[in-house]
C-alpha cells in the first residue's frame, strides 16, 4: 500500500539561470543519486516524492515551491 503523503508531495523548479540540476535520491540504507534533469532558464519541472525518491537535490540558480514553502536556490559563489 503506498504512503498517502508520499503520493502527493509535489514541489515545482523553475530555472532562474541555464543548467540547473535537479537530481532525485533513493530511499534506503545508501542513499544514490537515480535521476538528474539540467533545467535552462524559465524551464519548469513538477517532481514527485515516491516510494524510490526521498530527497530532490537541486545546483544552481532557481525557485522551489512546495506546499510548505517558496525557496530560491543560488548559485555558488566564487
Amino acid at each position: 500500500m503506498k504512503n498517502q503523503a508520499n503520493s502527493s508531495d509535489y514541489i515545482v523548479i523553475k530555472a532562474i539561470d541555464d543548467g540547473v540540476s535537479v537530481i532525485g535520491l533513493t530511499r534506503g540504507s545508501d542513499t544514490r543519486f537515480h535521476h538528474t534533469e539540467k533545467l535552462d532558464s524559465g524551464e519548469v519541472m513538477i517532481a514527485q516524492f515516491t516510494e524510490h525518491t526521498s530527497a530532490i537535490k537541486v545546483r544552481g540558480n532557481a525557485k522551489i515551491f512546495t506546499s510548505i514553502a517558496e525557496i530560491e536556490s543560488e548559485s555558488a559563489k566564487k
